[in-house]
């Protein structure tokens, strides 16, 4: 597969993960806007293992916007206070005193509760803790495959409801919290509308289906009672997370990290208590699911 991979480039050199899904970029400079055939080559190896590393790429955060916006257009992002003077960039900071829950400790895909949720997310390390703070994907294309036929057919009508109430609203997870956070989250009553997608997404690039679902996210399906709604989700959230389709990434400082929320979900681990950890996050923006 490497070999097969790596001489579909001209211009990069690309290291898979064994299974295909997530790799290694390198023999670029994304301090500089990138010559047509390198974005093409860097698109291409993105559709193709969804999760791109980008090792050893120290840029500003100008830069990081730049690289952003050679990708397609900023993302919104809601219910998170941006930089000062830079609306489309988070900073995702935790001190080494916190003991609120790490951010992104929940398996999701980014925004996915909105109207046209982003495509991709970027991530760049700017303090990486010397222990704990992987972030882990998994491949919801190759889990879609997986599947028996006749539960494929089951699932293919299916509409999912996604909502950011138990994160946002109100009365979510945030809202409730005591610790202290040095991130500024915002709580509304705006996490608390719906919104409805295929169950099981078909990417406008690959053509491959994904399970578009995710247990911070998805709270019912359309149709299904309660009980029936969270006997489906239940069990496709256990099957997304199996071993065999998670990609664990391993973080180094100066790293910039590229995934497709279109068809994979995350995972932010903790375990760095007492050390300071520092990302910095752009969104891209995407399309209506189907």
């Amino acid at each position: 597969m490497l070999m097969e991979a790596q001489s579909a480039y001209r211009t990069i050199k690309v290291q898979p993960q064994e299974t295909g899904f997530g790799a290694e970029v390198t023999g670029l400079d994304l301090a500089r806007p990138l010559a047509a055939e390198v974005l093409a080559e860097v698109k291409a190896a993105w559709a193709a293992h969804a999760v791109l590393a980008f090792p050893d790429q120290p840029l500003t955060l100008d830069q990081l916007e730049a690289f952003t916006l050679q990708m397609g257009p900023f993302g919104a992002d809601p219910f998170i206070k941006p930089m000062p003077g830079r609306p489309n960039v988070l900073e995702l900071r935790r001190e080494p005193d916190e003991k609120a829950t790490n951010f992104g400790a929940g398996w999701h895909s980014d925004w996915s509760f909105q109207p046209e949720p982003p495509s991709a997310t970027i991530l760049r390390s700017e303090v990486t803790p010397p222990v704990g703070g992987d972030t882990l994907f998994c491949d919801a294309a190759r889990a879609y495959e997986a599947l028996s036929p006749t539960m494929q057919a089951m699932l293919a009508p299916l509409q999912a409801i996604h909502s950011a109430a138990r994160p946002y609203g109100t009365k979510g997870i945030f809202a409730s919290e005591t610790a202290g956070r040095t991130m500024q989250i915002i709580t509304s009553p705006e996490a608390e509308k719906t919104e409805r997608h295929p169950l099981v997404r078909t990417h406008p690039v690959t053509g491959r289906k994904a399970l578009y679902v995710s247990p911070v996210y998805t709270v019912g399906i359309e149709g299904l009672a309660e009980p029936e709604a969270e006997a489906i989700l239940g069990f496709l959230f256990k099957h997304l997370t199996q071993e065999a389709f998670i990609y664990r990434h391993r973080w180094r400082p100066g790293m910039v990290l590229m995934w497709d929320n279109r068809c994979t979900m995350h995972f932010a681990e903790g375990g760095y208590d007492g050390h300071l950890r520092l990302m910095h996050r752009t969104t891209v923006a995407g399309e209506v699911p189907a």
